[in-house]
Protein backbone atom coordinates (compact mmCIF):
# COMPACT_ATOMS: atom_id res chain seq x y z
CA UNK A 1 0.00 0.00 0.00
CA UNK A 2 2.98 2.32 -0.31
CA UNK A 3 1.26 4.28 -3.11
CA UNK A 4 -1.65 5.08 -0.83
CA UNK A 5 -2.00 8.66 0.38
CA UNK A 6 -3.49 9.06 3.87
CA UNK A 7 -4.58 12.41 5.27
CA UNK A 8 -4.92 12.73 9.05
CA UNK A 9 -6.65 15.46 11.04
CA UNK A 10 -8.31 15.86 14.44
CA UNK A 11 -10.07 18.41 16.63
CA UNK A 12 -7.65 18.31 19.57
CA UNK A 13 -4.83 20.18 17.82
CA UNK A 14 -1.66 19.21 16.05
CA UNK A 15 0.20 18.47 19.28
CA UNK A 16 -2.33 15.91 20.48
CA UNK A 17 -0.98 12.48 21.49
CA UNK A 18 -4.10 11.04 19.88
CA UNK A 19 -2.99 12.42 16.53
CA UNK A 20 0.43 10.90 17.10
CA UNK A 21 -1.23 7.55 17.84
CA UNK A 22 -3.20 7.77 14.59
CA UNK A 23 -0.01 8.43 12.63
CA UNK A 24 1.71 5.48 14.27
CA UNK A 25 -1.27 3.24 13.51
CA UNK A 26 -1.05 3.66 9.74
CA UNK A 27 2.57 4.70 9.26
CA UNK A 28 3.39 1.71 7.06
CA UNK A 29 0.21 1.79 4.99
CA UNK A 30 1.08 4.77 2.82
CA UNK A 31 2.26 8.35 2.55
CA UNK A 32 0.91 10.52 5.34
CA UNK A 33 -0.08 14.17 5.27
CA UNK A 34 -1.32 15.85 8.44
CA UNK A 35 -3.70 18.81 8.16
CA UNK A 36 -4.76 19.69 11.69
CA UNK A 37 -5.96 22.64 13.74
CA UNK A 38 -3.24 24.58 15.50
CA UNK A 39 -4.93 24.18 18.85
CA UNK A 40 -7.89 22.65 20.66
CA UNK A 41 -11.12 22.80 18.63
CA UNK A 42 -13.35 20.38 20.50
CA UNK A 43 -17.10 20.67 19.84
CA UNK A 44 -16.79 22.90 16.77
CA UNK A 45 -18.83 20.48 14.69
CA UNK A 46 -18.64 21.14 10.96
CA UNK A 47 -18.45 24.87 11.52
CA UNK A 48 -16.16 26.78 9.15
CA UNK A 49 -14.63 29.04 11.76
CA UNK A 50 -11.21 30.48 12.45
CA UNK A 51 -8.89 33.29 11.45
CA UNK A 52 -9.73 34.24 7.88
CA UNK A 53 -6.22 35.55 7.24
CA UNK A 54 -4.57 32.25 8.17
CA UNK A 55 -3.11 29.63 5.89
CA UNK A 56 -1.69 26.13 6.15
CA UNK A 57 1.71 26.42 7.80
CA UNK A 58 4.24 23.63 7.36
CA UNK A 59 5.66 22.24 10.60
CA UNK A 60 8.31 19.67 11.42
CA UNK A 61 6.56 16.59 12.76
CA UNK A 62 9.02 14.33 14.57
CA UNK A 63 8.33 10.77 13.56
CA UNK A 64 11.48 8.76 13.99
CA UNK A 65 11.98 7.01 10.68
CA UNK A 66 8.62 8.22 9.38
CA UNK A 67 8.36 10.71 6.58
CA UNK A 68 5.35 12.80 7.54
CA UNK A 69 4.31 16.01 5.84
CA UNK A 70 2.47 18.12 8.40
CA UNK A 71 0.52 21.37 8.29
CA UNK A 72 -1.55 23.26 10.81
CA UNK A 73 -3.98 26.16 10.69
CA UNK A 74 -5.76 28.08 13.51
CA UNK A 75 -9.23 27.14 12.30
CA UNK A 76 -11.92 24.58 13.00
CA UNK A 77 -11.22 21.01 11.81
CA UNK A 78 -13.77 21.24 9.00
CA UNK A 79 -12.31 24.56 7.85
CA UNK A 80 -8.79 23.12 7.89
CA UNK A 81 -9.88 20.10 5.85
CA UNK A 82 -11.88 22.25 3.45
CA UNK A 83 -8.97 24.61 2.90
CA UNK A 84 -6.61 21.68 2.34
CA UNK A 85 -8.93 20.19 -0.27
CA UNK A 86 -8.82 23.42 -2.29
CA UNK A 87 -5.09 24.00 -1.88
CA UNK A 88 -2.83 21.18 -0.74
CA UNK A 89 -5.01 18.45 -2.28
CA UNK A 90 -6.29 20.51 -5.20
CA UNK A 91 -4.86 18.28 -7.91
CA UNK A 92 -4.94 14.89 -6.21
CA UNK A 93 -7.19 14.01 -3.32
CA UNK A 94 -5.99 11.62 -0.61
CA UNK A 95 -7.27 8.06 -0.71
CA UNK A 96 -8.67 8.30 2.80
CA UNK A 97 -8.91 10.83 5.61
CA UNK A 98 -8.64 9.79 9.25
CA UNK A 99 -10.01 12.16 11.87
CA UNK A 100 -8.71 11.34 15.36
CA UNK A 101 -7.84 9.68 17.54
CA UNK A 102 -10.14 11.88 19.60
CA UNK A 103 -10.03 12.30 23.36
CA UNK A 104 -13.59 11.29 24.22
CA UNK A 105 -16.24 9.13 22.60
CA UNK A 106 -18.70 10.67 20.14
CA UNK A 107 -22.05 8.97 20.56
CA UNK A 108 -25.76 9.52 20.07
CA UNK A 109 -27.73 12.48 18.82
CA UNK A 110 -25.07 15.11 19.50
CA UNK A 111 -22.41 13.95 17.06
CA UNK A 112 -23.11 16.97 14.86
CA UNK A 113 -21.36 18.95 17.61
CA UNK A 114 -18.19 16.89 17.20
CA UNK A 115 -15.23 18.49 15.48
CA UNK A 116 -13.88 15.00 14.86
CA UNK A 117 -17.01 13.98 12.97
CA UNK A 118 -17.26 17.41 11.34
CA UNK A 119 -13.83 17.06 9.77
CA UNK A 120 -14.70 13.61 8.44
CA UNK A 121 -17.98 14.88 6.98
CA UNK A 122 -16.13 17.71 5.26
CA UNK A 123 -13.71 15.24 3.66
CA UNK A 124 -16.63 13.07 2.55
CA UNK A 125 -18.27 16.05 0.87
CA UNK A 126 -15.19 16.27 -1.35
CA UNK A 127 -15.42 12.62 -2.34
CA UNK A 128 -12.82 11.35 0.12
CA UNK A 129 -13.80 8.37 2.25
CA UNK A 130 -13.25 9.09 5.94
CA UNK A 131 -12.99 7.55 9.38
CA UNK A 132 -13.86 9.45 12.56
CA UNK A 133 -12.12 7.61 15.39
CA UNK A 134 -12.64 8.37 19.08
CA UNK A 135 -11.45 6.80 22.31
CA UNK A 136 -13.56 6.71 25.45
CA UNK A 137 -12.06 8.92 28.15
CA UNK A 138 -13.26 10.76 31.21
CA UNK A 139 -14.72 14.20 30.56
CA UNK A 140 -11.74 15.95 32.17
CA UNK A 141 -9.60 14.62 29.29
CA UNK A 142 -11.68 16.28 26.59
CA UNK A 143 -9.67 19.50 26.85
CA UNK A 144 -6.40 18.14 28.21
CA UNK A 145 -3.75 15.88 26.80
CA UNK A 146 -4.00 13.29 29.54
CA UNK A 147 -2.00 10.08 29.46
CA UNK A 148 -3.88 7.34 27.62
CA UNK A 149 -3.28 3.77 26.54
CA UNK A 150 -3.92 4.15 22.82
CA UNK A 151 -3.22 0.54 21.83
CA UNK A 152 -6.84 -0.56 21.48
CA UNK A 153 -7.83 2.49 19.46
CA UNK A 154 -4.71 2.10 17.32
CA UNK A 155 -5.60 -1.53 16.59
CA UNK A 156 -9.11 -0.74 15.42
CA UNK A 157 -8.12 2.39 13.52
CA UNK A 158 -5.58 0.33 11.61
CA UNK A 159 -8.03 -2.54 11.07
CA UNK A 160 -10.75 -0.39 9.56
CA UNK A 161 -8.33 1.76 7.57
CA UNK A 162 -7.04 -1.38 5.85
CA UNK A 163 -10.58 -2.65 5.31
CA UNK A 164 -11.73 0.58 3.68
CA UNK A 165 -8.63 0.83 1.50
CA UNK A 166 -9.06 -2.75 0.32
CA UNK A 167 -12.75 -2.54 -0.52
CA UNK A 168 -15.09 0.32 -1.37
CA UNK A 169 -17.79 1.25 1.09
CA UNK A 170 -21.36 0.76 -0.14
CA UNK A 171 -23.26 3.61 -1.74
CA UNK A 172 -24.64 6.00 0.91
CA UNK A 173 -21.89 5.13 3.40
CA UNK A 174 -19.69 8.22 3.28
CA UNK A 175 -17.77 7.66 6.50
CA UNK A 176 -17.40 5.31 9.42
CA UNK A 177 -17.66 6.62 12.97
CA UNK A 178 -15.60 4.37 15.23
CA UNK A 179 -15.80 4.64 19.02
CA UNK A 180 -13.42 2.52 21.08
CA UNK A 181 -14.11 1.79 24.76
CA UNK A 182 -11.48 2.51 27.36
CA UNK A 183 -9.45 -0.61 28.04
CA UNK A 184 -10.11 -2.15 24.64
CA UNK A 185 -7.54 -4.50 23.16
CA UNK A 186 -7.24 -6.69 20.08
CA UNK A 187 -9.70 -9.20 21.52
CA UNK A 188 -12.44 -6.65 22.18
CA UNK A 189 -15.54 -7.27 20.10
CA UNK A 190 -17.04 -4.78 17.70
CA UNK A 191 -20.47 -4.33 16.21
CA UNK A 192 -22.11 -2.39 13.44
CA UNK A 193 -24.41 0.13 15.04
CA UNK A 194 -26.93 2.80 14.24
CA UNK A 195 -26.76 6.28 15.68
CA UNK A 196 -28.75 6.43 18.89
CA UNK A 197 -31.52 8.99 19.11
CA UNK A 198 -30.62 9.46 22.78
CA UNK A 199 -28.33 12.08 24.26
CA UNK A 200 -25.10 10.78 25.73
CA UNK A 201 -23.66 14.00 27.13
CA UNK A 202 -25.95 16.20 29.21
CA UNK A 203 -25.65 19.43 31.18
CA UNK A 204 -26.53 19.51 34.87
CA UNK A 205 -27.24 22.48 37.12
CA UNK A 206 -29.85 23.03 39.80
CA UNK A 207 -31.82 26.24 40.25
CA UNK A 208 -31.14 27.84 36.87
CA UNK A 209 -32.31 31.35 36.08
CA UNK A 210 -31.96 33.99 33.37
CA UNK A 211 -28.68 34.98 35.04
CA UNK A 212 -27.19 31.49 34.72
CA UNK A 213 -24.03 31.52 32.63
CA UNK A 214 -23.20 28.94 29.98
CA UNK A 215 -20.04 28.06 31.89
CA UNK A 216 -22.02 27.27 35.03
CA UNK A 217 -23.26 23.99 33.60
CA UNK A 218 -21.25 20.83 34.12
CA UNK A 219 -21.15 18.16 31.45
CA UNK A 220 -22.28 14.72 32.55
CA UNK A 221 -22.67 11.36 30.85
CA UNK A 222 -26.15 9.84 31.01
CA UNK A 223 -26.72 6.19 30.10
CA UNK A 224 -30.11 4.65 30.88
CA UNK A 225 -29.97 1.13 29.47
CA UNK A 226 -33.73 0.59 29.16
CA UNK A 227 -34.06 3.76 27.07
CA UNK A 228 -31.42 2.72 24.55
CA UNK A 229 -31.81 0.96 21.22
CA UNK A 230 -29.90 -2.32 21.49
CA UNK A 231 -28.36 -1.83 18.06
CA UNK A 232 -27.14 1.69 18.82
CA UNK A 233 -23.69 3.15 19.26
CA UNK A 234 -24.33 4.14 22.88
CA UNK A 235 -25.52 0.64 23.81
CA UNK A 236 -22.57 -1.03 22.12
CA UNK A 237 -19.92 1.06 23.86
CA UNK A 238 -21.49 1.98 27.20
CA UNK A 239 -23.40 -1.22 27.95
CA UNK A 240 -21.67 -4.01 26.00
CA UNK A 241 -18.22 -2.37 26.19
CA UNK A 242 -17.61 -3.11 22.52
CA UNK A 243 -16.29 -0.99 19.69
CA UNK A 244 -19.17 0.82 17.98
CA UNK A 245 -18.79 1.18 14.20
CA UNK A 246 -21.49 3.46 12.80
CA UNK A 247 -21.88 4.10 9.06
CA UNK A 248 -22.86 7.70 8.36
CA UNK A 249 -24.19 9.40 5.25
CA UNK A 250 -24.01 12.93 3.96
CA UNK A 251 -27.68 12.54 3.11
CA UNK A 252 -29.51 13.79 6.20
CA UNK A 253 -32.93 13.23 4.61
CA UNK A 254 -35.43 11.60 6.92
CA UNK A 255 -36.22 7.98 6.08
CA UNK A 256 -39.88 8.61 5.30
CA UNK A 257 -42.03 8.10 2.26
CA UNK A 258 -41.81 11.56 0.71
CA UNK A 259 -45.06 11.35 -1.21
CA UNK A 260 -46.97 10.33 1.92
CA UNK A 261 -45.44 13.18 3.87
CA UNK A 262 -46.29 15.63 1.09
CA UNK A 263 -49.90 14.47 1.07
CA UNK A 264 -50.14 14.89 4.83
CA UNK A 265 -48.74 18.42 4.63
CA UNK A 266 -51.02 19.31 1.72
CA UNK A 267 -54.22 18.20 3.44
Amino acid sequence: MKDVHIAITNDDGIESPGLRAAVDAVSDLGRITIVAPTNQQTATGRGLTGHKQSRLDRVDYPGGNLSVEAYHCPCSPAQVVRHAMFTLFRDTKPDILISGINYGENLGNMISCSGTVGAALEASSHGVVALAVSKQTDIASHHNYTSQDWRGAVHFLRKFTKSVLNSELPVDVDLLKIDVPDGADEDTGWQMTRLSRSSYYTKNLDNTSIDTRVCDFKTRIRVVEEELEHDSDIYALAVREQVAVTPLSLDFTSRVDLSTLRDSLDS
